[in-house]
């Protein structure tokens, strides 16, 4: 089982930066993949990014270049560098672990607001 506790979130202006940090309970260095979900008022959760244990990333066409994920073993934390952002990145961020034993679990944090205002 793994706990996950977002912080970072906030209200910034446009065009600014956020730091999300996502702390694990457990040693991260086996989790198969760790992520960014948002959710906006109204719309379903969507992906933001992914890291994979070998360190591969994926990020949705939205967030492209603009955002980037790290994952530090030694800390048990994952990272969400956001710039350049927008107002329609405004929504709560969640955090989920992908651990496989024999199956898949998904394990999700409780998620941090951001905020982007115009």
């Amino acid at each position: 089982q793994v706990q996950l506790v977002e912080s970072g979130g906030g209200l910034v202006q446009a065009g600014g930066s956020l730091r999300l940090s996502c702390a694990a309970s457990r040693n991260i260095f086996s989790i198969a993949i760790m992520g960014w979900y948002r959710q906006a008022p109204g719309k379903q959760r969507e992906l933001v990014a992914t890291i994979t244990s070998g360190g591969s990333t994926n990020y949705a066409d939205s967030v492209k270049g603009r955002f980037t994920i790290s994952r530090d073993n030694t800390k048990n934390t994952v990272y969400l560098q956001m710039n350049n952002l927008k107002p329609e990145d405004t929504g709560v961020y969640y955090c989920n672990a992908k651990v496989y034993n024999n199956r898949w679990y998904d394990y999700w944090g409780q998620g941090t607001q951001v905020t982007v205002s115009s």
